[in-house]
């Protein structure tokens, strides 16, 4: 039909990040939602991942929308502006600040209009598309659920949220707002799962503002708590005890400090001036005045907290009698970086308080009480479950099962899925091609696997260039070949071993008159390679040089 709406995500099923959702009807497109992730282990050099743009490509995209600042859903907008024509980019006040940020750093975004928006206002007329919004409660200021409408039906996306009865802003998940939608009827609810699997109901962020009363005060060493730059909560927080106990604050960390100072200038935190002091500055204070807000609670390798913990930090430092309060939970995949990070603050004496055995963090999603109220606040006539690996998906779905929304109105979708939406009802359809695209430094989207492959195997089992010189008239050799390992079992034997068989190689070919440099290559390859495996059962990248005179 003409009038149905064609919902696709690019991102965010299946897996924890990198959340977008694309809206499409009368031949006019919506993306809610430009997110990215983080690389895991396998992903040897890689910076970040986005969500593959190729169905956006070449066409003009109305407006995106988002829900709130975290990076999984704001990170990859500056690189998707640069790849696609956009002509509007809609956000609460504090969301739209941070985007606003971040497009300038990148340099993009000067043709597309921004455009501020409200819960309670009207909804906004974005083409087909009527997109009105919900304040919801989560771990950052100004994050909104949408209430999409078009002439298919009314679809409620909830973005990232929780129940939170005692926000620390008094900022409360609109829960009769919600009920009024449900009145009028929602056909499809588009519902986070992050915590579909966790029984009872998510703690309030105040419990964290406790957790920090209780054990800051008793502290008289430095204090350092590493939260996500966003958690613009849990900073003012930790400032407010610090402040009570006569402790100067700095921040620690470039996303961080641009973070805080914008939340500040729009009146999102209320930190005294005075009570702020630069990082050097700290280092001069006596370890139990100060109280450092940095970053790092995912153990990222260049973070303030991670650098520290090596000891690598240029004015902050650990030692004993100090405290580090890890406010987060390690997003799946940073487990081991947290670890070694643990591990290495505990060696240099500190005292690491995290969530497994301190009060210190909340989550930020609603766990399984709280979507069976979303269910029941909006009645929706079809569910698909969002935001989360499948095993959470799954776990959303049965919540709805139990709620009553009949089995085959349930649609356990992947990235790439097309859900149609029309009058009639809500149904699987079709696929679009939805991968990965990686960004490799100042590269995007060009890491090819091969490369992931390349660094893998440097990874594991080293590399060893062999350097030939010969002579362009005859293919002969003049100097003795020249080897270079790195990573690999560096045995004086074995690379005189390796050196011989060079040197046999470019011998034999130079009597038979083979002067190809490719086939040079390609033999010195084969033969050295055969002997390393041979002898250490490893096979480490082998790069033939040569060179010709």
């Amino acid at each position: 039909m003409s009038d149905a709406l064609r919902i696709i995500p690019l991102g965010g099923l299946g897996e924890v990040g990198k959340n977008m959702t694309v809206y499409e009807t009368g031949g006019e497109l919506m993306v809610v939602e430009a997110g990215l992730a983080f690389p895991r282990d396998e992903h040897l050099g890689i910076d970040l991942l986005l969500p593959d743009f190729g169905y956006l490509l070449g066409r003009r995209v109305r407006a995106v929308v988002l829900t709130h600042g975290h990076e999984d859903h704001v990170g990859g907008l500056p690189y998707l502006l640069r790849e696609v024509d956009v002509q509007t980019v809609v956000a609460t006040r504090l969301t739209l600040a941070l985007v606003k940020s971040k497009l300038d750093e990148h340099g993009v975004g000067k043709s597309t209009e921004l455009l501020e928006a409200a819960p309670g206002d009207d909804p906004l007329e974005l083409g087909p598309f009527r997109v009105g919004m919900i304040r919801v409660a989560h771990s950052i200021p100004d994050a909104v659920s949408l209430v999409v409408e078009t002439d298919a039906g009314r679809v409620v996306h909830t973005g990232d949220w929780k129940l939170d009865h005692t926000p620390v802003d008094g900022q409360r998940t609109d829960v009769g707002a919600l009920a009024e939608v449900g009145n009028l009827g929602v056909d499809l609810l588009l519902g986070d799962s992050t915590n579909a699997e966790r029984p009872g109901s998510t703690g309030s962020e105040r419990l964290v503002g406790e957790a920090f009363r209780t054990l800051i005060p008793l502290r008289t060493g430095r204090v350092l708590v590493a939260s996500f730059a966003s958690n613009i909560h849990r900073m003012q927080q930790a400032a407010d005890v610090a402040i009570e106990c006569g402790r100067k604050i700095t921040v620690v960390g470039r996303s961080m400090r641009k973070n805080l100072n914008i939340a500040r200038n729009l009146g999102y935190v209320d930190i005294p001036e005075e009570a702020i002091v630069s990082p050097g500055e700290a280092a001069e204070l006596p370890p139990g005045d100060v109280l450092a807000l940095c970053t790092g609670s995912q153990g990222e390798p260049m973070s303030a907290l991670t650098r520290v913990a090596y000891g690598d930090h240029p004015t902050l430092g650990v030692e004993p009698g100090d405290t580090v309060i890890i406010s987060a939970k390690p997003v799946p995949g940073n487990e081991l970086r947290v670890h070694d990070s643990i591990n290495q603050l505990a060696r240099a004496g500190a005292e690491v308080l995290h969530e497994e055995i301190a009060p210190v963090h909340v989550s930020g999603h609603a766990c399984q009480e709280e979507l069976r109220t979303m269910l029941s606040l909006l009645r929706p006539r079809y569910v698909m479950p969002i935001h989360g690996e499948y095993r959470m998906l799954a776990a959303h779905g049965k919540l709805a099962r139990e709620a009553g929304v009949p089995e085959d109105r349930i649609m356990l979708a992947e990235n790439g899925s097309v859900v149609e939406l029309s009058r009639g009802g809500a149904r699987l359809v079709d696929r679009v091609d939805a991968g990965v695209t990686f960004v490799d430094g100042l590269r995007v989207g060009d890491v090819q696997d091969v490369a992931l492959r390349d660094r893998r195997r440097l990874a594991d089992d080293g590399v060893l260039i062999v350097v030939t010189t010969v002579a362009s008239s005859d293919g002969g050799e003049i100097a003795p070949p020249e080897l270079i390992a790195r990573g690999v079992v560096e045995s004086e034997d074995l690379l005189d071993e390796l050196r011989v068989e060079a040197d046999r190689v470019v011998q034999s070919l130079a009597a038979e008159h083979a002067t190809e440099i490719k086939l040079l290559q390609e033999h010195i390859h084969d033969a050295v390679g055969q002997i390393v495996y041979d002898r250490t059962r490893r096979r480490p990248m082998i790069l033939p040089v040569v060179i010709e005179i």
